[in-house]
């Protein structure tokens, strides 16, 4: 069973035993979180009611991603600057998807 579900404005396809890397949830390592915003569900070639199910989840650990640089220039006006970015991320362990 597979379900799409949507979580720091984006989606995410997920079946359990699965990882995914989102935006930063409130919690430690080895808590339980539940998804509750299920879009669509379905098994093999069959969609279900996706309005009741609930994915529920394990925190595996708080980390960061990648620096990403902000370099800004302006042409012939002496104006440079540069700057970094690491987003924080939460990285989950789906468990089940049900009711």
């Amino acid at each position: 069973m597979f379900a799409v579900v949507r979580t720091g404005g984006k989606q995410y396809r997920v079946a359990a035993g699965d990882k995914i890397v989102v935006e930063k949830l409130a919690g430690e390592a080895g808590d339980k979180v539940t998804l509750d915003d299920v879009l669509f569900a379905g098994e093999g070639g069959k969609a279900q009611d996706a309005g009741k199910l609930t994915v529920a989840a394990e925190i595996i650990a708080q980390a960061k991603g990648e620096k990403v640089i902000v370099f800004k220039k302006r042409r012939r006006h002496n104006y440079r600057r540069k700057n970094g970015h690491r987003q924080n991320h939460t990285i989950l362990k789906i468990v089940s998807i049900g009711a």
